[in-house]
């Protein structure tokens, strides 16, 4: 892909997205630390996808210093992998915790504005976009034409969200479980992950017309046994989720997701139809023991715990459409492959 097709994209507002060229193969990933080697990105630009999705903890800042926050953003755009990355491919992202700036952090985050700002520009997010008149970093961008459209929606599950409820259990009790053991659901309706504002701005993207639309969260939707931060913790914003996707009539969901340092497809049949989280991290180092941790929604042979991202191929020229989801590892070999047949996300 030009570089200039990618400058050009990435330079023009929501409103002026280059609607008439449809997307074949997208790329994603996160948990990228900016202080280590990053030789991912080669195998990441081998595939040619037509648009890359950060997913957060882009950076590892956990910082409420803005100079040193930016210096770090400055070491992830100084990785020559990445350089090569934005000469051959378009670049958009949500963010996570430790790029939002605090661990497992949400609305209480003192510096959410200034790093809001300070993401936004890194990311070359124009100047007259949405996304910088507005309280969080989540927008929404569509690509091809009717029968071909694609619509990717980034989430920001860290400006607007509440306090977890800590797991008080032992750390025996938690290893008989097979948990993590970090959080527990939280069940009061008065605590949010999306925020009052970004639940009707998503309402609004749900109604447009797309034949696949990705649904990129930072944390984990699906998954919600391991107690690690997911959407699970918060159940009545999940099922809030499932319920609009239902409301708004909007076919060809497919989430995607990161944070948990291993990668995995999970499926629930608690939406209006079948959905699928494809989780793709880290991209820089895994954590075996926590992709070892219960998951009983997991349709992927595995979880996998080492370098990687990954990919989704839409088949749209195939006698019956589909989505095939591979995960890659560091030199770009698939260790695991899924196809999702469209016809099977409609309600």
């Amino acid at each position: 892909m030009s570089p200039h097709l990618s400058r050009a994209i990435a330079a023009q507002p929501v409103a002026a997205q280059p609607a008439g060229r449809s997307l074949q193969r997208i790329a994603f990933g996160s948990c990228a630390e900016q202080y280590k080697p990053q030789p991912v990105w080669d195998a990441v630009v081998a595939e040619d996808p037509d648009l890359f999705l950060f997913l957060g903890d882009n950076i590892y800042a956990d910082t409420e210093d803005m100079e040193l926050m930016q210096a770090k953003y400055a070491e992830l755009g100084a990785q020559p992998g990445y350089q090569k990355l934005l000469e051959n491919c378009p670049v958009l992202a949500t963010w996570d915790d430790h790029d939002y700036g605090v661990n497992d952090g949400g609305e209480w985050y003192a510096k959410r504005d200034e790093s809001q700002t300070i993401m936004l520009d890194f990311f070359d997010v124009p100047e007259d976009s949405i996304r910088r008149q507005r309280r969080g970093v989540y927008g929404a961008y569509l690509f091809g034409p009717p029968g071909r459209r694609v619509q990717v929606i980034l989430l920001d599950t860290r400006y607007f969200k509440s306090h977890h409820t800590k797991d008080e259990r032992t750390d025996e009790e938690k290893k008989e479980l097979d948990l993590v053991g970090w959080y527990v659901p939280n069940n009061d309706p008065e605590t949010t992950i999306l925020g009052a504002e970004q639940w009707e701005w998503l309402q609004a993207q749900l109604v447009k017309p797309a034949d696949v639309r990705i649904i990129a969260s930072s944390i984990q939707i699906v998954a919600d046994e391991k107690g690690m931060e997911s959407w699970g913790n918060f159940p009545h914003e999940r099922q809030r989720l499932y319920d609009l996707i239902g409301t708004c009539n909007a076919n060809g969901v497919l989430l995607i997701s990161g944070d948990v340092h291993f990668t995995e497809i999970s499926r629930t049949e608690d939406g209006p139809y079948p959905l699928f989280d494809f989780t793709s991290s880290s991209m820089t180092v895994g954590v075996p023991e926590w992709a070892e941790a219960i998951n009983t929604h997991r349709v992927s042979q595995t979880g996998y715990a080492d370098q990687t991202f990954g990919t989704i191929e839409i088949g749209w020229d195939q006698q019956q459409p589909s989505l095939t989801l591979q995960a890659h590892s560091v030199s770009g070999e698939a260790v695991f492959e899924l196809d999702v047949p469209l016809s099977e996300l409609r309600k």
